[in-house]
């Protein structure tokens, strides 16, 4: 068949129609690519261009470079190009340093030395709580004091004293009479309200004596970065090696190692035979800093004694202290210890105990660390069954608490850790309910009670107790509504144990719960020398007619509330705290 020139053209037309239909079929096939047009293909390539004869050539794009310079000539000088010059500024001057203390600390925001303290109107003490007397009678009496005190009830009202913003008295300087205050503080074990009374003053009234405890207090406390903004002013004042090695360790700490680095190493050469021990120490801190280079390792081999410094540096540390150098000092620095955060829960337990028996330490504070010996892992098997026996003495059954608080109380009630088991489980036997079948224990469970001020939860075991008996007498001196009590109970009281009666007598005679009229006979009975005069009781009556420290309560009745000294004088009131309490009651119940 022949195929004409028409047909031929007919079918290049159809196959190259069923090419263009069947190259997108074949596409179907390869994976679809999810990037944009242009990625991944390869550039095509730039085409050189060619000159072709006799064809012209390209228009050229207009020329933004300029004709001529941009710094022009002024007119009038042709020719010449003017060089800039920075605009002249004035010379600094430098900023005087009582300018500098204005835009530091605005004067409304200054504090005076006319009063201070860190415990506000709501404490225990108002500002005249130490009444008329003069600054160097109180310093006298606050130095000669021996601390720790013998109580710790006596001790807890002291601190309150001391720490309450009082007025400064006359003839001290205010930041002498705080450095007193808180030396004071600092020798009853009292290491964090000391730190915090130092710094309630500014540091430009700070004296030669306030900088010398403030040192002491913060050792006391393991906080060598308190002594940072001291150690300026101090050291223009005294060249002692304690504030040079302080010095090189806030340098340290700020991250010029360098120059810590330099004080140290003199320190080191000019420091006696005992004292590498002191430097070893600062140096520890100074290579804690941010460009720190230095690794000290403490020996402690050949120290005999534990000063102040090397308990705080070793604090600041971290670095354990050896148990035998704790036996040289006071019970002081055993009570800083167990309030130092720094050190485990396990390695301060023992001193823990020591420090609430004092007063130190409070009850729901010791509950807590006891509480955390549970996620200490360097606690002993010993301290992690008292930490699950007190949580039982919490939680469980009121016959499984009983038997968990009969063995915290074990230790005599007269030893330090048996009076300090007390304070432990003062929470947890007030959860105990107070009916007869526990009538067995409630002379330790209203102990326990009062060794942490509970006296409300102790008193409903009023009706519990038997007349006669310990709970009874604890109760009677306890008693917030100050209600009086019969003679005869108190001899019959005094027959069972001699000197628990005179003890008992002493406080209710001083409280005045007993007949005023059977006081002297009772006195002569009992053995209890009363009336006698000396400059500590003329003192003490001078305070109470002055109604210095005392509450009052004041008419009408719904008007009582505490307050002291003046405020009790200015509104005519009366400073009995039975009366007051009677009165308040009324109130209450009104």
């Amino acid at each position: 068949m022949k195929i004409s020139p028409t047909d031929r053209l007919r079918i290049g037309i159809a196959a190259a129609a069923l090419i263009a239909i069947g190259v997108p079929a074949i596409g179907q096939d390869v994976p679809e690519s999810l990037l944009p047009p242009g990625f991944g293909d390869a550039p095509a390539p730039t085409p050189t261009p060619t000159a072709r004869p006799g064809a012209p050539a390209p228009a050229r794009g207009p020329d933004f470079a300029p004709a001529a310079p941009i710094v022009q000539p002024l007119p009038g000088v042709p020719g010449a190009a003017p060089t800039p010059t920075p605009t002249p500024s004035a010379t600094p001057v430098a900023i005087s340093p009582e300018a500098l203390r204005q835009y530091e600390l605005p004067d409304y925001a200054r504090r005076s030395t006319a009063s201070i303290g860190i415990a506000g109107p709501g404490g225990a003490f108002g500002s005249d709580a130490f009444g008329t007397r003069d600054g160097p009678w109180l310093q006298r009496i606050m130095r000669s004091l021996d601390a720790p005190v013998a109580s710790r009830w006596v001790s807890i009202g002291l601190r309150r004293a001391l720490v309450s913003d009082v007025a400064t008295p006359g003839g001290v300087d205010g930041a002498d009479y705080a450095a007193e205050r808180a030396w004071l503080l600092i020798r009853m074990g009292e290491a964090a309200p000391a730190r915090a009374l130092v710094q309630s003053v500014d540091i430009e009234n700070y004296t030669p004596k306030l900088f010398q405890i403030a040192m002491q207090a913060m050792l006391a406390t393991g906080d060598p970065g308190g002594l940072c903004p001291l150690v300026a002013p101090a050291m223009a004042q005294s060249n002692e090696r304690g504030w040079r090695l302080a010095n090189a360790i806030c340098l340290g700490l700020s991250g010029e190692a360098r120059e810590a680095g330099r004080i140290v190493d003199q320190a080191r050469r000019a420091a006696p035979g005992g004292g590498a021990i002191d430097v070893a120490l600062a140096e520890k801190l100074v290579g804690k800093g941010a460009a720190g280079r230095r690794a000290a390792t403490i020996e402690w081999d050949g120290v005999d004694r534990l000063t102040a410094w090397r308990y705080g540096m070793a604090a600041a540390s971290a670095t354990a202290v050896p148990a035998g150098l704790f036996g040289g000092v006071g019970p002081q620095v055993r009570y800083w210890h167990a309030t130092a955060p720094q050190f485990a829960p396990g390695a301060r337990l023992a001193d823990a105990d020591l420090a609430a028996a004092q007063g130190v330490v409070s009850s729901e504070a010791l509950v807590d660390l006891y509480g955390q010996l549970g996620s200490d892992e360097d606690a002993s098997g010993t301290q992690t069954a008292l930490a699950t026996d007190l949580r039982t003495a919490f939680t469980g059954r009121d016959a499984d608490r009983l038997a968990m608080l009969r063995q915290f109380w074990e230790p005599p009630i007269t030893t330090p850790l048996g009076y300090a088991r007390r304070v432990l489980t003062a929470r947890a036997a007030a959860m105990i309910a107070p009916v007869a079948d526990h009538a067995g224990d409630a002379d330790q469970l209203i102990a326990s009670m009062l060794s942490a001020g509970l006296d409300l939860p102790a008193l409903r075991w009023r009706g519990i107790v038997p007349v006669g008996g310990d709970g009874w007498a604890m109760l009677a001196v306890a008693d917030p509504m100050g209600r009086p009590v019969a003679a005869g109970a108190v001899s019959d009281y005094a027959g069972q144990n001699a000197r628990k009666g005179q003890l008992l007598f002493a406080a209710l005679a001083g409280l005045g719960r007993l007949p005023r009229d059977q006081v002297p006979g009772m006195a002569r009975e009992l053995t209890v020398a009363i009336g006698a005069r000396n400059a500590w009781t003329d003192a003490i009556d001078r305070a109470g007619v002055n109604g210095e420290g005392a509450p009052c309560c004041c008419s009408p009745p719904r008007a009582c509330r505490r307050a002291t000294g003046a405020a009790c004088r200015r509104r005519h009131c009366s400073t009995s705290s039975r009366r007051c309490a009677r009165r308040g009651a009324r109130a209450r119940r009104g």
